[in-house]
């Protein structure tokens, strides 16, 4: 049996959809082709960390072309994202891979930076010992998470009472974990590309600005 499943949440990478907070710099086009770099480079790292199987849980239309291209090219099953907010959706992925898995990650595309050693790091802490593995982002949030199966009843504690999107999320996941009485291990803050300032952590190549006067400038891929 594989040790730790690793999952992906993505959202489809449309045009106006999509990292709209990037749009003023990148117009929609660009803000959805940086999109797809970001899910191709978080899927090939979950595949370069060989850690277990891949999933990528995708929203709203699991079946948009890009997300099952993508998952197909990193040998990633591609499933849909469950009902409920962010924090649900994200229990129930967890739940459902710990039944399978000892072990389980899940995190964003947002994070150039998570990579596979990352990946490994965090699985590491949870073979150690730590009932929960967490990525803080300097935004305040987390970049990832995960488990140890060892911690399945205590999780839907651990994603209520949480203001998915605030600056407040990664201090509330801490109450939360204490409040459940579960050991956690932090590694190194991480940067999340939510807003034009984050670009500055984005391999230049992958940007596409729009030209002067053209909000919809594409590349062609």
């Amino acid at each position: 049996m594989s040790s730790t499943t690793v999952m992906i949440f993505a959202r489809a990478p449309i045009p106006g959809a999509v990292k709209t907070r990037l749009i003023p710099a990148l117009g929609p086009m660009g803000a959805a082709q940086l999109a797809v770099r970001m899910l191709r480079n978080a899927l090939q790292s979950a595949a370069d960390a060989r850690l277990g199987p891949v999933q990528l849980h995708g929203a709203p239309d699991v079946q948009h072309p890009v997300l099952q291209s993508a998952a197909a090219e990193a040998g990633a099953t591609c499933v849909a994202q469950g009902p409920g907010d962010l924090g649900e959706r994200m229990r129930l992925a967890l739940a459902a891979a710990l039944q399978v898995t000892p072990r389980a990650l899940l995190c964003g595309t947002d994070c150039p930076a998570l990579d596979g050693q990352v990946l490994r790091e965090a699985d590491a802490a949870l073979v150690a010992g730590a009932d929960c593995a967490l990525v803080p982002t300097a935004d305040g949030g987390f970049a990832l998470i995960g488990f140890r199966r060892e911690a399945l009843a205590a999780i839907d504690d651990v994603f209520g009472a949480i203001a998915w999107g605030s600056p407040t999320v990664m201090s509330s996941t801490r109450d939360q974990l204490l409040r459940a009485g579960l050991r956690w291990t932090e590694l190194a803050t991480l940067v999340d590309i939510d807003e034009p300032a984050d670009l500055e952590h984005v391999p230049k190549e992958w940007l596409v600005r729009p030209v002067s006067g053209d909000s919809t400038a594409t590349e062609r891929t």
